[in-house]
């Protein structure tokens, strides 16, 4: 997910089907604090909804990564789950 020496990161998804009644976003961001304490910060609900929060912080910072990468897998069985893929809407710093 993250390059060498990138520290910030944000990804949108996205699982729409207007034929499932299906509009739902999940948000994922993760950043370093001043202290050096990797922060990820996820976010999910149905489109249009203020959803629901949650934030995390690690002390190493590989432990961050490979915990968005489960959050990114749980998300690719999405199909299987609900019926609809999550596709990717944003990727960026």
């Amino acid at each position: 997910m993250l390059e060498d020496g990138q520290r910030e990161c944000q990804i949108w998804l996205e699982a729409k089907d207007p034929d499932l009644n299906v509009a739902r976003r999940y948000a994922i961001s993760r950043s370093q604090d001043l202290f050096g304490v990797t922060i990820v910060e996820f976010s999910w609900g149905r489109i249009g909804t203020r959803g629901q929060r949650r934030k995390l912080s690690f002390a190493d910072a590989g432990r961050a990564t490979k915990f968005v990468e489960q959050l990114l897998r749980r998300r690719a069985t999405s199909h299987q789950r609900i019926g609809v893929c999550y596709r990717e809407v944003f990727r960026g710093p």
